[in-house]
């Protein structure tokens, strides 16, 4: 028996012993049934072993378990395990795995791309799945995930500029993201708060959590060009920055 974290985090050793018996069975067997098999072995799911394995830095030099698996080579393994990431949407691997997989790969500088690449398609996946559902488990869950994210620093300033263009992102306000791109250092007060793209409400708590300076308050004011739904709500907030 094993855990997810355990085969994310395993050295070489510990693979090794884990997998020695449990990929013992017969030869002709079809690779969704073997990994499955294997997956059921060690108290664990298929998307569970592909994505620990797949997101374990030691498993690139491992090609005995790779292939006693049924993979050709680490990219077919790798492409499976991109596969479950991006469209499993906390059934198969939970969210305590998810988390698990960006605190691993924060030092893993070669995967970080990767899992980069990979967090815009699963975490579209998941808006569609809200927007469809409106499920409070899910939210919960999309919303631990998004914070963790910025949290471990594999968020970036790409993934951040992506996020802030969309002007009608109510997930965007749903975790008070531009809170965190400030509060994690990652985009300034200075830029974000003067951007047309982020919305009223964003603003305001920016403000409220006494993140933005009295002047960029009065500044903005001062522009003719604020929209008129942002100017208002700056003046209501403008006691909570003139007190200071």
């Amino acid at each position: 028996m094993a855990t997810f974290y355990e085969i994310l985090n395993a050295p070489q050793e510990r693979l090794l012993n884990l997998f020695y018996i449990a990929v013992r069975g017969p030869e002709k067997e079809e690779r969704k049934q073997k990994i499955k098999r294997v997956a059921a072995k060690l108290g664990l799911r298929s998307a569970q072993v592909v994505c620990g394995l797949g997101f374990n830095r030691h498993i690139r030099n491992l090609p005995d378990i790779i292939s006693a698996l049924g993979f050709e080579n680490y990219e077919q393994l790798a492409a499976d395990r991109n596969s479950y990431f991006i469209n499993d949407l906390y059934q198969y691997l939970s969210i305590e795995d998810v988390l698990a997989v960006y605190k691993a790969l924060k030092h893993q500088y070669d995967l970080i791309p990767v899992i980069q690449y990979l967090l815009t398609s699963r975490l579209a996946n998941i808006e569609q799945r809200i927007d469809a559902t409106v499920n409070p488990l899910v939210i919960e869950r999309y919303k631990k995930e998004l914070r963790t994210v910025y949290a471990e620093g594999i968020a970036q300033i790409d993934f951040a500029e992506s996020r802030l263009t969309n002007v009608h992102s109510g997930f965007r306000a749903l975790i008070n993201e531009v809170v965190i791109m400030v509060e994690t250092k990652l985009i300034p007060i200075g830029d974000i708060f003067f951007r047309d793209t982020v919305l009223p409400e964003e603003k305001r708590k920016l403000i409220s959590r006494g993140l933005v300076p009295a002047n960029f308050v009065h500044d903005r004011l001062d522009d003719t060009a604020t929209p008129a739904k942002e100017r208002e709500m700056l003046q209501a907030c403008l006691s909570l920055v003139d007190k200071k």
